[in-house]
């Protein structure tokens, strides 16, 4: 089977390209897809992640494991994109770059046949300039208590604070 994706630069522009690739292929040869769609060089770490539909980050899918237990993330050369993504499971995000956040939103548009002579993966369609810097995400804390904060406070007054010194 053949997976038809699009891949969204999630910045205010339009920005995607749309590639189809094997369902049996890892996440490193996406990955490499995408670098290469976009320009990239692919030097910099990424990672896959597992997306609902409201495109909330669920599972890691990481270039290179490095956790501090090796084997507790999976890795993109060990997973395969019929693993992640389904007619039920559409949607991934794809992050290159982790000092840049390059943020990609991924999503399934088809399942096809693969076509007798087509190499894969392939690149359907390019849309839109890549910018020359990452888009700046803007972080929007979703409890309300937590951008309520006292302007009075002061940080060098540690006299005022409930704070036990002798608490071990």
């Amino acid at each position: 089977m053949i997976y038809r994706l699009r891949i969204i630069l999630d910045t205010h522009e339009d920005v995607f390209r749309d590639i189809e690739i094997e369902a049996a292929a890892s996440l490193e040869d996406f990955h490499n897809a995408i670098t290469q769609a976009f320009g990239f060089g692919g030097q910099e770490m990424a990672s896959f992640y597992t997306s609902n539909d409201l495109w909330e980050q669920k599972e890691e899918i990481a270039l290179f494991d490095m956790s501090e237990e090796p084997g507790s993330v999976r890795v993109m050369n060990e997973t395969f994109m019929e693993d992640v993504v389904s007619e039920k499971q559409t949607k991934l995000i794809y992050v290159y770059d982790f000092l840049n956040m390059w943020t990609f939103l991924v999503e399934l548009a088809e399942i096809a046949e693969p076509q007798i002579g087509m190499i894969y993966p392939n690149l359907m369609f390019a849309h839109g300039e890549i910018p020359e810097e990452a888009p700046e995400k803007e972080f929007v804390a979703e409890d309300s208590d937590l951008t309520d904060f006292d302007d009075d406070f002061d940080s060098e007054d540690y006299d005022s604070l409930d704070f036990d010194e002798n608490w071990n």
